[in-house]
């Protein structure tokens, strides 16, 4: 049987991406990480790590194991949280992924009504973009999920909770209005890799590639490089609810829209912290 410690070893290694990054994470001595590795090699037969120059990286069946450790760990934790619920007990988490702007604009105050409504219970967030807060949710490292433009999500055992659509806008400097087509020269700002495949189809549909000049997923650091006048960019209205710099212009665009929506993982019910918590979100974004 796999022993968990040397698991959690393992994925460690894959998340970050070197045993010395691993044990700063795990708070273990580099021999102890690589101890467990070679354990865990021993035990399984197989080849999971593979030294190259001064430091190693992951063989296909170690890559393989980590994909499949994450997912175990993540129940694990779900485990001990449902145990926790069923046992009656009171004090618990529940665990919140959501994008940035989410976590800048209606999150926090959704977090403060559950807090007010349950504080035997601690709510846990987590950064991160849609792909990889849906992983996370798949694996059981968070309970809950905001995320959006989710409608080609497959039905895997994923539960999308609609919240609202915000609109989308075009971010230039002040006094240079105009539709998208209008830009088709100038220098564009871009997000993260999911941002930027929305960002390259709209240019496409209004007839041009853009030239692509910074990237950053900071909102307030793509403001900024507008307001210098160092390209222009599309922003959507969460972003600029978190924060609106007053050196740029904003022009919704016609028909730009993304759909925010909270998911879930697994056949219903939820825990009852979890379902609680979706409930807020809801009522939250609704403007309740």
């Amino acid at each position: 049987m796999l022993d968990v410690t040397r698991l959690r070893v393992l994925v460690a290694v894959a998340r970050h991406g070197s045993v010395t990054a691993a044990a700063e994470a795990l708070h273990y001595a580099q021999p102890s990480v690589s101890h467990h590795l070679a354990r865990l090699e021993a035990e399984t037969g197989a080849q999971l790590v593979q030294r190259v120059g001064r430091g190693v990286r992951l063989t296909p069946a170690g890559r393989l194991l980590a994909e499949r450790g994450e997912e175990i760990l993540g129940r694990l934790s779900s485990a001990e949280a449902e145990l926790a619920e069923h046992s009656g007990l009171r004090a618990g988490w529940v665990r919140l992924a959501a994008f940035p702007s989410a976590l800048g604009s209606f999150v926090p105050l959704a977090a403060a009504r559950f807090a007010e409504a349950h504080p035997d219970v601690t709510l846990q967030f987590v950064e991160a973009e849609p792909p990889l807060a849906l992983r996370l949710l798949r694996s059981g490292e968070v309970d809950l999920s905001v995320i959006f433009d989710f409608s080609d999500k497959s039905n895997d055992g994923l539960r999308v909770t609609p919240l609202f659509t915000e609109a989308l806008h075009l971010v230039t400097r002040p006094g240079r209005s105009g539709e998208l087509a209008d830009f088709a020269r100038a220098r564009w700002i871009a997000g993260c890799e999911r941002c930027r495949e929305s960002l390259v189809r709209r240019c496409a549909t209004a007839g041009f590639a853009p030239d692509i000049a910074f990237t950053t997923d900071d909102y307030v650091a793509v403001q900024a490089l507008v307001a210098a006048g160092l390209g222009v960019t599309i922003l959507p209205e969460l972003a600029l609810r978190a924060h609106r710099s007053p050196d740029v212009q904003t022009v919704p665009l016609h028909g730009g829209e993304r759909h925010v929506g909270v998911a879930a993982y697994g056949v219903p019910p939820d825990p009852p912290a979890t379902a609680r918590l979706l409930d807020i979100l809801v009522a939250t974004g609704n403007g309740s």
